[in-house]
């Protein structure tokens, strides 16, 4: 499996001048990104889900086998805090699906303060087709378990380790992908 080089976000103002050109503008961006980058993670959708032809317009803006990640929206994942996720994750797939080929992983990054329940992670994941990957951001230590591990992998979801200011925020460990 190849390894994709990306950044979260590609609309920065401070990037102007140091990665996008002085003149270059805004609404070129993401051409001039997916022309040096191969991924983005969009975080956009955590904070407010874009309307299907969003997607659509992104997927027109970008190069075949360019991928771009979802970040859940955190009602599913900090205010439902996984708890009946049918109808957001439906929601969310239905608007990402305009991505077309370019969808990548739906990153479901959990708060902080969320101790580990494997059966709301195994209802949820279950909410997600198989042809739509999945990684889990967990951010409480509770989360690194036997059972959540036996859990990512069921559901070939992958574990997303994070890191902040440099420092590892969970330990290191591995869940296999069987395809």
């Amino acid at each position: 499996m190849p390894v994709l080089i990306g950044t979260s976000g590609w609309q920065y103002r401070d990037w102007r001048g140091r990665f996008y050109p002085d003149r270059l503008p805004q609404r070129s961006w993401l051409e001039y990104y997916a022309g040096h980058f191969a991924t983005v993670e969009l975080n956009n959708a955590f904070y407010r889900l874009p309307e299907r032809s969003t997607y659509e317009g992104w997927r027109a803006r970008t190069p075949p086998g360019f991928v771009m990640a979802v970040k859940a929206s955190r009602y599913l994942t900090h205010v439902k805090r996984l708890r009946e996720p049918e109808e957001p994750v439906a929601r969310l797939l239905e608007r990402a699906r305009g991505l077309g080929p370019r969808l990548g992983p739906v990153l479901l990054q959990l708060p902080p303060t969320m101790r580990c329940d494997a059966e709301l992670l195994d209802r949820c994941l279950r909410c997600f087709p198989s042809d739509v990957r999945v990684a889990v951001e967990p951010r409480h230590p509770s989360w690194w378990s036997t059972d959540v591990e036996t859990t990512l992998t069921r559901h070939r979801a992958a574990l997303c380790w994070a890191d902040r200011c440099g420092r590892a925020a969970a330990p290191f460990a591995a869940v296999h992908d069987s395809r």
